[in-house]
Parts: structure tokens; C-alpha cells; sequence
């Protein structure tokens, strides 16, 4: 029993080592937020107390896995006090030819947005970005932007869970990368 374990963990140490290798290639950047710094009011939502711009961060990657068919961009809060974090972007469908989207695209009427991707609701209720607006006196909170390689376009119903399209993302994904942005209210 002993020689099959061997060959086996080899194998899974192999396997891994070959998906660090596509994620050490595929890289995301931007020129407005930076990660582990502070993201600006441009970034921060317009309601619930906050009154930033609003504005949905420019975003460019490189570097995609070999049989990437789409792309899919996820901006996330874990440290957000609802049990579940804060879904403030979810974009997903992005054709496999485009690699950047510019400062802003991501308003309700999407009319920037590349053609054929499609924007699912956000935690505030809207199918657009929406900024940081962590409560105030709760510190730093981490904002997290990946965008994911994806096998296939998502066939997903308008009205997507946040869960559900997640879900379908991390299914499909052959790679990822992420910038960590951070975003306070004192």
C-alpha cells in the first residue's frame, strides 16, 4: 500500500507545482488601486453614509492560461459585518480578447463594458460596481479584485445569487489574480 501513496502524492506535488506556474504568469494590475495601500474616495460608494465617487477601478491583466474562453472580475469585502462578507462587483462573460477595462465602466447602464459580458447584483442591489463604504470606526477593510481565467462563458440567470455566481466562477476558473486594496471610514 505503501509504494501506491508515494507515486500518488508526487503526482498531486507535481500538479500543483504546474498550477503556480500559470499563476505566477497571470498577473493584474491597475493604475488606481494598489495592493495593500489605500484606495481613494474615487472608489468609494455614493449612499449608505458614504459619499465617494463611485467610480469602478481601471483594471488590465496578463498573462491568462492556455484554453481560456472568458474572463470573470470579482471585487469582494471579507471583513464586512454581515457573516458573509460584501459582494460590490461581479462581472462575468468578459470576452477572452479583452484584457483591461477602463477607470469607471462598471455603472448600472454598463453601456463601456466590453460587448457579450454581463453584470450580476452587487450586495446593495444593483447590477453594477459598487464602491467601499466599511461602517465607520471598523478599521481597514480588505477589497479584493480577481479577476479569473475561465474554461467557458457562464450561463447564468440575470438575477444570480452572489453565491451561485461565485459558485459558477471558481468551477469554471483556470486561474486567477488579485490586487487586495484597502478602505477605511474613521
Amino acid at each position: 500500500m505503501k509504494h501506491l501513496i508515494k507515486p500518488v502524492a508526487t503526482l498531486a506535488v507535481a500538479g500543483l507545482m504546474h498550477t503556480a506556474a500559470y499563476a505566477e504568469s497571470f498577473t493584474l494590475t491597475s493604475k488606481d488601486i494598489r495592493h495593500g495601500e489605500f484606495m481613494a474616495n474615487a472608489q468609494e460608494f455614493t449612499g449608505f453614509g458614504c459619499n465617494g465617487g463611485n467610480k469602478s477601478p481601471q483594471l488590465s491583466w496578463s498573462g491568462a492560461p492556455k484554453g481560456t474562453q472568458a474572463f470573470a472580475l470579482l471585487a469582494y469585502d471579507p471583513d464586512a459585518p454581515t457573516g458573509s462578507g460584501w459582494w460590490h462587483w461581479q462581472l462575468v462573460n468578459i470576452p477572452k480578447n479583452v484584457s483591461q477595462l477602463s477607470a469607471g465602466v462598471g455603472t448600472e447602464a454598463g453601456k463601456d463594458l466590453p460587448a457579450g459580458s454581463m453584470q450580476m447584483r452587487n450586495d446593495y442591489g444593483s447590477h453594477a460596481f459598487g464602491g467601499a463604504c466599511p461602517p465607520p470606526g471598523d478599521g481597514a477593510h480588505r477589497y479584493q479584485f480577481t479577476v479569473y481565467a475561465l474554461k467557458q462563458k457562464l450561463e447564468l440567470p440575470k438575477e444570480a445569487s452572489a453565491a451561485l455566481t461565485g459558485y459558477m466562477v471558481n468551477a469554471n476558473a483556470l486561474g486567477s489574480a488579485t490586487i487586495e486594496a484597502l478602505y477605511k471610514r474613521d
